[in-house]
């Protein structure tokens, strides 16, 4: 399994994202680790090797990138995938038929289609529920839960769940906390600090930034649930290759800096949205009027560029959706270009139109991911796509 550096954790944030994980090569001291593009590894001796064998197993450019986000996320192991669904099937591999988790109902499409559509034919069982309120969690607990797994903020209402309130509960019943970190990276929330045992990105996302790779990443620190995942990462093969995970980890060395940008580029377009659409159509922790902007504001240290618009008619999104210029009509997130997508017609596509209309994700919302150029331009982009509207 792949550890983090024990003196990694000694050092900032910021030099943890530019060095954590890596060392120079020590066959030529590049400052960037190698792209170990190889399949198989040479053997000295029948039963012998240099901790290598097969590159499904392990890949040094790989072990680079988990060292590299377990250090950010404060976790001692790090296990990285060819795509953050292909992350969460695997974890969903420490369970087996009969047993039953605990779900935000309000998640990416994704993953209800997995559990919903795939899973639960393999005889995994599942409850959906506002994980806003903790009553409703423990409610749904049952002898054979084994598992609460949220995100949050959530995609693409913005929804908070209070990490410390869920990790309480699911102690309570011996059931695992696993976290969806994705929408606000290691830099602004850290999951296990609040007793989550599981977290885990989309590492397509933020920690690339670069929308040039597609990938996940778990982390934890148990040494027993390690070596579990560790077995079924390497039986099930959902890995990335080492040009996938060299990208994700050239993102990390700038992914405070970025965050930085998408936080105040965020802060400042959810505020215009406010003002140009009233409260209750903008999702947005960071604004004052998010009704859980104080649970927020305690275990987040920034909201992110992650925004969501509830345009009223479906012609209404589109016409906006329609004009932007600076803004690209396309799923995904996270990258350094701001992006503007209509989750019901693509991230929640697969999700039912009455389970999303109850939900709130209607025909006529908008989500925003705010890149980081000038704030100036987007704005202007927003104010002659949003004219008349």
């Amino acid at each position: 399994m792949t550890r983090a550096f024990d003196d990694d954790f000694k050092y900032g944030f910021s030099t943890r994202g530019v060095h954590a994980g890596q060392r120079p090569d020590p066959t030529t001291g590049a400052i960037m680790p190698p792209i170990v593009q190889t399949s198989t590894y040479v053997q000295d001796a029948l039963g012998t090797n240099k901790g290598y064998e097969y590159a499904r197993g392990k890949n040094p450019t790989r072990e680079a990138l988990e060292r590299n986000v377990a250090a950010l996320e404060g976790g001692r192991h790090g296990f990285a995938f060819s795509s953050g669904m292909g992350c969460l099937d695997t974890l969903m591999k420490l369970f087996k038929a009969g047993d039953h988790i605990v779900c935000g109902e309000n998640v990416y499409g994704g993953t209800y289609r997995l559990f919903d559509k795939i899973l639960k034919n393999f005889g995994l069982t599942f409850a959906f529920v506002d994980t806003r309120d903790p009553q409703k969690i423990e409610d749904a607990m049952t002898a054979k839960t084994v598992a609460i797994l949220v995100e949050t903020p959530t995609n693409p209402l913005m929804r908070i769940t209070d990490l410390a309130a869920a990790s309480v509960v699911a102690k309570k019943h011996g059931a695992l906390l696993i976290v969806d970190n994705t929408f606000a990276s290691p830099v602004f929330q850290r999951p296990l600090e609040y007793g989550a045992d599981i977290v885990y990105h989309s590492t397509t996302k933020y920690l690339n930034g670069h929308s040039d790779m597609i990938g996940g990443i778990a982390v934890l620190n148990d040494d027993a649930l390690a070596a579990r995942i560790e077995f079924a990462t390497n039986a099930a093969g959902a890995v990335p290759g080492p040009m996938d995970s060299w990208l994700a980890l050239r993102g990390t060395k700038t992914l405070a800096l970025r965050m930085r940008q998408h936080d105040l580029s965020g802060r400042k377009i959810a505020a215009w949205l406010e003002q140009r659409m009233g409260a209750e159509r903008v999702f947005y922790a960071g604004l004052a009027s998010h009704p859980q902007h104080a649970l927020a504001a305690r275990q987040m240290s920034g909201f992110g560029g992650m925004i969501s618009v509830d345009m009223g008619p479906q012609a209404t999104a589109a016409t906006v959706l329609g004009r932007v210029r600076v803004f690209s009509l396309a799923e995904s997130l996270g990258g350094v270009e701001s992006l503007i997508s209509h989750p019901a017609s693509m991230t929640h596509a697969s999700v039912e139109a009455a389970r999303r209309d109850m939900l709130g994700v209607t025909e006529g919302l908008i989500r925003l991911s705010v890149g980081v150029e000038d704030v100036e331009d987007l704005l202007a982009d927003l104010e002659q796509a949003f004219k008349g509207v």
